[in-house]
């Protein structure tokens, strides 16, 4: 057990306590721990004196080794910055390694750049932010080509040109694939591989980020790295210039989900402790279509197998999606898993059917999804694949600009933890490996031209995290975390209520207090605490966001809200959440 010592290293400079006012800029920013102070208290997950710990030291430390990971990290040491890449698992267990959909972008004459940006504006309902749409779909084909020069084996045809798909949301074919549905693992192979070929960069797997580094506990303190746990090497301080947190999503703050075990959110919950912004945190999309089996994992049925034309059926064996929407299982997948709910709640019983009987080829086209039905007797060719959605991106999180920089100094953010602006209110298919590609490049070669810009690199910083022992009773960490994620399911999931959202807040505090006041030595307790801080962010911002949009519905309200038009920022010690307009073309 690492030692306990005394709590409360967050209010022991004295800037958090209650009714303390703070002046930033021109505003005066008022922290008030009442409410939500169990979740403000707690600036580092351990106590520590940095003095005491291994010291290592680095240019450029990249906080996960998905796509956006690593590309920076390639990005920044062909710029001849020494690079640290940490993995919490191993490169397996990314959930760009799970990725089946393709990677989005205009390479056909029969496209355009224009129409991929109006596709995805449409998905994003009113909050994408036209910059970074315009950013993004302008410099993902350069990306695309670079990764077939880098030995990406993209699927092609007889002739050896390359296959081209369609997904929901998409009014053209432009999502290229790799083994039919094994595009993320392709493309994992094929960085790590240009990871490690490339100068100056050292690798490290099965490493725990606890927290970022910052010298004091005041919001807007400078990142200086992050300690670190490894089960060999215990813990350590790694001291970088930039730090860029490319850590991945938060799908298993809900009990069914796509995303593997290691999606515990951790890299939104260290930015919120450092005093990073995040942002609409509401914004969580489900999938459409997982397999549902008892007992089974909840595997992922690709939406390309609905691009090859397959059908959703009701219990009657009917194609409900007709009368759903214009582009009946194309249609966005916001309004594809909001009407599977609901066909549930009319027809009764925990799924839907997938009806892919009728196309050619199937198990050469999806060997992966064959071979998964095939372990529990399904024949896609003669068998109807029962379905259900789960929780899958998430689209809120640490706010950032086009270079992605977030509000704190000395760190960047890239890939699915960040809040570029692209995907709005809704994520279009396939355009989230095609931003790790973009804005890992970006934050890679922006964390490179800031290690040459410093000079020799500046000593440790002496940090001491001083945690006192917990008074408060035990609760079982287990059962806190399976009544989490189902009580995400269940209340701040695919449709959602304002009192039901209220008691997911009461109930995340609740276990919060008995469970972030607590020393961990070990993994399963820091995630559990990083998943109630990032899972209250979710309720909270949902409770507060009274308009249905996109990927968030709320069944009091049926639409939109012009006056939500925003993103809902939040920051560690604010009360409420400041906002900021999205002006964007209204879509109809």
């Amino acid at each position: 057990m690492i030692g306990q010592r005394r709590r409360g290293c967050a209010i022991r400079r004295g800037w958090l306590r209650r009714g303390r006012e703070r002046k930033v800029g021109q505003c005066v920013v008022r922290y008030v721990l009442g409410m939500q102070g169990t979740f403000e208290e707690r600036r580092y997950l351990i106590p520590f004196r940095s003095s005491l710990l291994p010291q290592i030291f680095t240019d450029v430390l990249v906080v996960g080794a998905g796509v956006a990971g690593a590309r920076a990290a390639i990005e920044a040491g062909a710029a001849g910055a020494d690079v640290i890449v940490l993995a919490k698992d191993s490169i397996r267990q990314t959930n760009t390694a799970y990725a089946q959909g393709g990677i989005a972008g205009v390479l056909r004459d029969d496209d355009s750049i224009d129409a991929h940006f109006k596709d995805t504006l449409a998905a994003g309902a009113g909050l994408c932010d036209e910059p970074a749409v315009r950013l993004v779909v302008e410099q993902g084909p350069a990306r695309i080509r670079e990764l077939l020069e880098w030995g990406m084996q993209f699927d092609r045809d007889g002739s050896g040109e390359l296959c081209v798909g369609r997904e929901g949301g998409h009014r053209a074919f432009r999502v290229y694939h790799a083994f039919g549905d094994a595009t993320g693992r392709e493309l994992e192979r094929c960085l790590f591989e240009k990871l490690m070929s490339t100068d100056n960069v050292r690798y490290f797997d099965e490493c725990f980020a606890l927290d970022l580094i910052t010298p004091s506990d005041e919001v807007g303190a400078p990142v200086l790295g992050a300690i670190t746990y490894h089960a060999r090497f215990g813990l350590q301080m790694i001291w970088a210039r930039t730090t860029i947190l490319a850590s991945g999503g938060a799908g298993q703050l809900y009990r069914e989900t796509t995303n593997p075990k290691p999606a515990t959110a951790d890299g939104l919950a260290m930015a919120y402790r450092a005093g990073a912004t995040v942002a609409d945190m509401a914004f969580v999309q489900f999938h459409p279509t997982t397999l549902y089996l008892p007992g089974a994992g909840r595997s992922l049925i690709s939406e390309a197998v609905r691009g090859e034309g397959a059908y959703l059926l009701d219990e009657s064996e009917n194609r409900f999606m007709l009368h759903e929407h214009e582009m009946a299982e194309l249609a966005p997948r916001d309004v594809v898993a909001r009407s599977i709910v609901r066909q549930l709640a009319r027809q009764g019983g925990r799924h839907v059917w997938l009806d892919c009987r009728h196309i050619q080829g199937f198990a050469s086209r999806f060997p992966g999804i064959t071979a998964e039905l095939k372990r529990f007797e399904l024949d896609p060719s003669k068998d109807l694949i029962p379905v259900h959605p789960a929780a899958h991106y998430m689209i809120g999180g640490v706010r950032c600009d086009l270079e992605g920089k977030t509000d704190v100094p000395g760190l960047l953010v890239a890939g699915e933890v960040a809040s570029t602006g692209l995907h709005g209110a809704n994520r279009l298919a396939s355009n989230s490996l095609l931003e790790g590609l973009v804005f890992g490049k970006i934050t890679g070669a922006a964390a490179a031209e800031t290690a040459a810009a410093n000079g020799n690199r500046s000593g440790p910083v002496a940090v001491v995290s001083d945690i006192r022992p917990s008074d408060h009773g035990e609760i079982d960490l287990a059962d806190v975390r399976s009544s989490l994620r189902s009580a995400m399911w269940r209340n701040v999931g695919i449709e959602r209520a304002g009192g039901k959202l209220a008691d997911a807040v009461e109930m995340l505090k609740f276990w919060a207090r008995y469970t972030l006041d607590k020393i961990f030595d070990e993994p399963f307790g820091w995630e559990t605490q990083n998943m109630l801080v990032v899972g209250s962010l979710v309720a909270r911002s949902a409770a507060w966001r009274e308009e249905s949009r996109g990927a968030h519905t709320r069944v009091e309200y049926e639409g939109p809200v012009e006056r939500f038009r925003v993103h809902d920022l939040r920051c560690r010690g604010e009360a409420e959440p400041r906002t900021l307009r999205v002006e964007t073309e209204e879509l109809v």
